[in-house]
């Protein structure tokens, strides 16, 4: 089971985290939420971590420019799109560098038929997606709401055999993961407030039991 542990923003923290070996961090980019980091200190952060831990760069309606330059300089090597971003957005950062790129998409009571028409397009510009993360729609938030998606019918819905490898986020925490694994059958899981004691404060113990 592939692990992140978003939203970390000082090097302390990360150091910490990265001793407790998840597979990934997240280093958020979005100037609206508490989890933001600056290009310098994710740098650094990048800069002192080991080979097994990967670090993912969370950009939400950033430009094309914005984006390939905050990779470039913090050398991330994946890139996670968590807001509005059209596929022709993915097929520029396809063209112009090497990366992975994960998209997150945010499920309601909708569902995912909008995902289906994403993923179409994707196909018709060749955009490869390395994986999908999956998080709950909160209106005017764009994740770390600590809002649990409906596993239900995330079940029901996500194209596994079709679609790109799932990440599940959304409300989890230490008490749900294990549960969430079993019941929605993701291929990793993603987490920011769910193991944090105050907004954009990860708590070392919960990290832990979360992993």
């Amino acid at each position: 089971m592939w692990i992140k542990i978003c939203g970390l923003h000082d090097v302390a923290t990360a150091q910490e985290v990265v001793k407790l070996s998840p597979d990934a961090i997240g280093l958020n980019f979005f100037a609206g939420t508490p989890r933001v980091v600056s290009v310098d200190v994710a740098a650094q952060i990048v800069a002192q971590l080991p080979e097994k831990t990967e670090p993912v760069g969370l950009f939400v309606n950033h430009s094309l420019d914005e984006i390939d330059a905050t990779t470039r300089q913090c050398r991330l090597p994946t890139v996670q799109l968590h807001g509005d971003e059209p596929v022709q957005l993915l097929a520029d950062l396809n063209s112009r560098a090497i990366l992975k790129i994960i998209r997150a998409w945010r499920l309601g009571a909708e569902g995912l038929d909008s995902l289906a028409d994403y993923f179409d397009g994707c196909c018709k510009l060749g955009v490869k997606v390395a994986a999908c993360l999956i998080d709950a729609r909160v209106d005017g938030m764009y994740g770390g709401s600590g809002k649990t998606v409906c596993w239900e019918l995330l079940n029901e819905q996500y194209r596994y055999d079709q679609w790109p490898p799932m990440i599940l986020a959304g409300g989890l925490h230490p008490g749900n993961v294990a549960e969430a694994i079993e019941r929605v059958r993701p291929w990793g899981v993603d987490v920011a407030s769910g193991v944090e004691s105050a907004p954009g404060t990860k708590d070392l113990k919960l990290v832990e039991q979360f992993i």
